[in-house]
């Protein structure tokens, strides 16, 4: 036994499934694009109506997908196409992003490949070379500070020497400090 709630729910499922069909049948025969929606509105119902029940659903989609009768065209609406254009404006402008950064990423994988094979781009024991640089500027640095110190030994030194020879050649003759005589060669006799 069923109760007058439950039946009540019947006819009324019924009588949405009827208009339901109807408004299929109305849209089918005046050629306009047929979906969930529009169905759905025509026949004052919810959408979700539709997808409860699978085989009006069935019914919705397969009648969206057949071609129009031969004669008979699908009426386009505005909207709709207005619709289609602003989704394919919509996919044009990712798709150009896309692009852009493909292109990018390619021109720089290319470019450093380029780079790497001409020999110019930076090689790949970078950090052994900057280590090395480090090393040899430390030893110039002390081969520097060597230097230095013996240039002042040297300038200290040719100091030394000018006022040691300046110190002879102003002593007074006679103290036997004057400059060395040449002497002459001893010969042998026989």
């Amino acid at each position: 036994m069923t109760s007058p709630m439950i039946e009540g729910k019947r006819a009324d499922s019924a009588r949405r499934r009827e208009r339901v069909l109807q408004a299929l049948d109305a849209t089918l025969r005046s050629g306009q694009d047929i979906t969930v929606s529009g169905l759905a509105r025509t026949a004052r119902v919810d959408r979700t109506f539709l997808y409860r029940h699978r085989d009006l659903l069935e019914r919705v989609h397969a009648a969206a997908t057949t071609p129009a009768e031969e004669g008979r065209t699908a009426a386009v609406s505005r909207a709709s196409l207005q619709t289609d254009l602003a989704n394919a404006l919509e996919r044009n402008t990712r798709l150009t992003a896309r692009i852009r950064q493909l292109e990018t990423r390619l021109s720089e994988e290319l470019g450093t490949t380029v780079w790497t094979e001409s020999g110019l781009g930076a090689p790949a024991d970078l950090d052994q070379l900057q280590r090395r640089i480090t090393e040899l500027e430390q030893q110039l640095f002390a081969l520097q500070g060597q230097l230095d110190e013996r240039t002042e030994e040297l300038d200290a030194a040719r100091a030394a020497n000018r006022e040691l020879t300046r110190a002879l050649n102003h002593t007074p003759e006679g103290m036997g400090m004057g400059p060395p005589t040449a002497r002459k060669p001893r010969t042998r006799s026989g």
